[in-house]
């Protein structure tokens, strides 16, 4: 593969604690380092039990626990965490949970300026970027704001372990559609290329381990470690269709984030193969397969995922216009994105079946 001599990789301060049972031993230490005294817990309602424990590891530190993420961050959700925040006097955030709970602390980070610790329970990789997303009126919008990126991230491989199964394989993949995207990203770097490879590998041999036993604590901490890889892929590349395709459907239409990267990622990625062919080339290295999509397609299939949009509750009918919408904002992607183009993605997606080879 030719050197890519020219390119641009900026690093963020963020510091990293991996371990089993961090998320109790390690993040009041964390808290303490930062020099915070009162930290505001936040949660989605599926996650309590497991923020709860958290608070209570913090002690006198915790100033009370907000179990109110929801998918997307709707702005109205933004809006009570924040005066949740200043009602506690809290000076800083700990988000415990998946990409619901990261994102609402890193809602509550953009508009106080609050340093935010993230305890992730899920492989979303959002606790490794500095992008936000809020969703108002259905449309969800994004940006990039060094204020969001958390201070501290503590992977506890225990806290995956009461992640259905189901969850645990779109969450799975999710991360892989950050690293996948990345690939083939305008300001992909030879670094982002090792981290990408690397978390697609790890990924997609953790996966399968899980499905067939879920108390597998290793492959827990393997499946973490390449959400990691995958998530800081994300954070230091611009994303392209998959992931704008995947804002419209969960923001407009209300679909499930993780599962929809999951469908979506096979198609996508067929689509952009004929602009790709380095990122094709790493691709095949990391999963020994000369048909990319169709081997992420087939890895879900084989893991029990859903297949199609349809069977996430995506109308027929809505097909055109989630397409319109997605290709009517300029954004980067290696293939020109057309209003056509975006309805066959959004149709074989819709329909499920397998994406042509690549």
């Amino acid at each position: 593969m030719t050197f890519q001599e020219q390119f641009t990789y900026e690093t963020r301060p963020v510091r990293v604690v991996f371990r089993p049972g961090a998320a109790v031993t390690a993040t009041p230490d964390e808290a303490a380092r930062l020099g915070l005294r009162r930290l505001l817990v936040v949660c989605g309602s599926r996650g309590e039990s497991v923020a709860r424990t958290v608070a209570d590891a913090l002690g006198d530190r915790c100033a009370g626990l907000h179990a109110e993420a929801r998918m997307h961050v709707p702005v109205e959700d933004a809006e009570r965490a924040v005066a949740a925040v200043r009602a506690a006097g809290a000076d800083g955030c700990v988000a415990v949970g998946g990409g619901s709970a990261i994102g609402l602390g890193k809602a509550i980070a953009l508009r106080t300026g609050l340093p935010l610790i993230a305890v992730p329970s899920t492989y979303s990789g959002s606790e490794m970027t500095p992008v936000w997303g809020l969703t108002e009126h259905g449309t969800k919008r994004t940006g990039r704001d060094p204020v969001v990126q958390p201070c501290s991230v503590v992977y506890d491989p225990r806290l995956t372990l009461s992640l259905p199964v189901p969850l645990t394989v779109t969450s799975g993949i999710n991360a892989l559609a950050h690293a996948v995207e990345a690939l083939y990203a305008p300001d992909v770097s030879p670094l982002v290329t090792v981290m990408a490879e690397e978390g697609v590998r790890a990924m997609t041999e953790a996966l399968p381990r899980l499905a067939a036993d879920p108390g597998d604590l290793d492959a827990r901490g393997r499946a973490l470690y390449a959400a990691w890889l995958c998530g800081a892929c994300l954070g230091t590349t611009t994303m392209g269709l998959h992931h704008k395709l995947c804002h419209v459907l969960g923001g407009t239409y209300g679909l499930p984030h993780a599962e929809t990267h999951t469908v979506v990622l096979p198609h996508a990625l067929a689509h952009n193969a004929p602009a790709v062919p380095q990122a094709l080339t790493v691709l095949r290295r990391a999963l020994g397969t000369d048909d990319v999509p169709r081997a992420l397609w087939d890895l879900a299939a084989r893991l029990g995922a859903p297949r199609s949009l349809a069977e996430l509750g995506l109308a027929e009918a809505d097909v055109a216009p989630a397409a319109d919408r997605a290709a009517g904002e300029p954004y980067a992607n290696p293939r020109e994105v057309t209003a056509e183009g975006v309805r066959g993605v959004l149709l074989a997606a819709y329909e499920g079946g397998p994406p042509p080879p690549a």
